[in-house]
């Protein structure tokens, strides 16, 4: 199903687990990249049970290998519902969400993903369309790269860095990851804008920042999600591993809410009003041996909810 040295999946038992697979159920993998998850789904379906694996990138497609009851569909999980329309499905018994980026992407030295590369400033999941990272930050204005900065990245020092990478465009085009990371960087001085103790943390929260504004990251969760609620059976499994708060924030909300925002709707009897049953209360994380053996893993968390 997949090439090992692609992308190693986090937390596969735990997650896999949790969708309580019915052998001839229909399941959806809406992250492949390298279908290590999905790989592990299949294992558990009879020749009646159905897998949609989902991935907007091309890469991705390198990994596929035919098997019986799989159907790969290269789209962003955004639009989860219409093809699970197109295909005739009306309801599903599980859905597998990895959300973030795979260790395939970061290491990818053409991509522009990680600052550890001089690479062109692309950051694209789908390299077919849309605006890249350069984009963003050549053509967006102050207010509006600080607020990004601020929400996707959750920088205290987003104005700062705005105003640098404006000035720093005036003289020429940021194109690559080491120009970004030039820019930001400034003049040596006692109070720069990224001290050298935090620089690392600073430039990730920035990379990630943009890569979600690229990608829409956010805006093709919230839809994904709340097409995966409409589309699970009663007693269906929704588990999903995020990765930084912003992610795992908005899965709780619909998960304990039933909308991304947490707003609690109660009943008459004050009971709150939500299509889901929560299966861990608590977020599952790796084992020290998995995050030892995967880094990937150490900031994942495992969410598992049931549909009512």
């Amino acid at each position: 199903m997949c090439e090992p040295a692609y992308h190693i999946p986090v937390l596969l038992d735990e997650s896999v687990n949790g969708l309580n697979i019915k052998p001839s159920g229909i399941y959806v993998d809406v992250t492949f990249g390298g279908g290590g998850h999905s790989k592990e789904i299949l294992s558990r379906l009879n020749g009646k049970g159905r897998l949609f694996s989902f991935d907007q990138d091309a890469d991705a497609e390198k990994n596929i290998e035919a098997s019986e009851g799989f159907t790969f569909v290269r789209s962003n999980f955004r639009y989860l519902k219409n093809w699970m329309r197109y295909y005739g499905v009306e309801k599903i018994d599980g859905l597998l969400a990895d959300l973030g980026v795979s260790s395939h992407h970061f290491d990818d030295e053409s991509r522009g993903f990680s600052f550890r590369f001089d690479a062109p400033l692309d950051m694209r999941m789908n390299k077919r369309a849309g605006k890249t990272a350069a984009d963003v930050v050549n053509e967006y204005d102050e207010e509006r790269l600080a607020d990004i900065f601020f929400l996707y990245g959750e920088m205290k020092n987003s104005r700062k860095i705005a105003s640098m990478l404006v000035r720093a465009r005036q003289n020429k085009p940021i194109q690559t990851t080491l120009d970004l990371i030039t820019a930001v960087r400034g003049q040596q001085t006692p109070t720069n804008t990224m001290a050298e103790s935090r620089e690392k943390k600073d430039m990730a929260k920035l990379f990630q920042a943009l890569r979600i504004e690229v990608n829409h990251e956010m805006d093709a969760l919230k839809e994904m999600l709340l097409s995966a609620t409409e589309l699970l059976k009663p007693g269906g499994r929704l588990s999903v591993i995020t990765y930084h708060s912003l992610e795992d924030r908005m899965v709780k909300n619909v998960m304990k809410t039933g909308n991304a925002e947490g707003k609690r709707v109660q009943d008459f009897y004050g009971k709150v009003e939500t299509p889901y049953r929560l299966v861990n209360n608590k977020v599952i994380v790796a084992s020290a041996d998995e995050q030892q053996k995967n880094p990937r893993s150490r900031s994942a968390k495992l969410r598992i909810a049931e549909k009512l």
